[in-house]
């Protein structure tokens, strides 16, 4: 059992580590999509570095990294939901702390959707209304994904969930408010990136 858990986990892992927007910045502009913008690896940069379809593929392949993590928990163990979700967390923190990237990464929004999405569509879809709301009024991504990170266990539990399940979201909402630090600090300051802000000048 120990070391089918933790092979579940190191694929979990290594599958959420792949740098999805990094590659396809690369193979699309030929840039480090670090060096500009915001310098995260995610959608919401690579949408102001490579326009609206591109940050789209980010975001489904993301989203994708995720529920494949809860694919291959479910094939190693179909009836222990506590370890489905232990492997499915591993998928967020290789994004997170990517492997290939030195242990950094990018903020998890993406990921924990996929993972979430796979576990409670009802309630993860309640978030993202509200997240596509904020954005759309405020044109923070970041607010956005901040106040849905902080919905998730609350939906869990008002959508009857297991506690393990909102447990679990109270981790995912932890890991993306921690992934946010910087951006917290710009929103208090006012100088956060809206959406509709296009950034292509290589940073300092």
């Amino acid at each position: 059992m120990i070391i089918r858990l933790l092979l579940a986990m190191g694929i979990s892992y290594l599958l959420g580590s792949i740098p999805f927007g990094l590659l396809v910045a690369k193979y699309v502009k030929g840039v480090d999509i670090r060096d500009y913008g915001s310098g995260n690896i995610g959608a919401t940069n690579a949408y102001r570095i490579m326009g609206l379809g591109m940050g789209f593929v980010v975001a489904l392949l993301d989203i994708g990294k995720g529920l494949l993590g809860i694919t291959v928990a479910s094939s190693f163990f179909p009836e222990e939901p506590f370890l489905i979700l232990l492997v499915g967390v591993m998928a967020i923190v290789g994004h997170n702390w990517s492997l290939f990237l030195k242990f950094t990464g990018g903020r998890g929004v993406a990921t924990s959707v996929g993972v979430l999405t796979s576990l409670a569509p009802g309630a993860i879809f309640v978030v993202f209304i509200v997240w596509a709301l904020i954005v759309a009024i405020t044109k923070y991504v970041s607010l956005g994904s901040i106040i849905g990170a902080v919905l998730i266990p609350i939906m869990m539990f008002l959508f009857n969930k297991p506690t393990e399940y909102v447990l679990f979201g109270l981790l995912i909402a932890i890991f993306v408010i921690y992934g946010h630090k910087p951006n917290i600090k710009r929103l208090l300051a006012g100088t956060e990136n809206k959406i509709t802000k296009t950034q292509v000048e290589k940073k300092d």
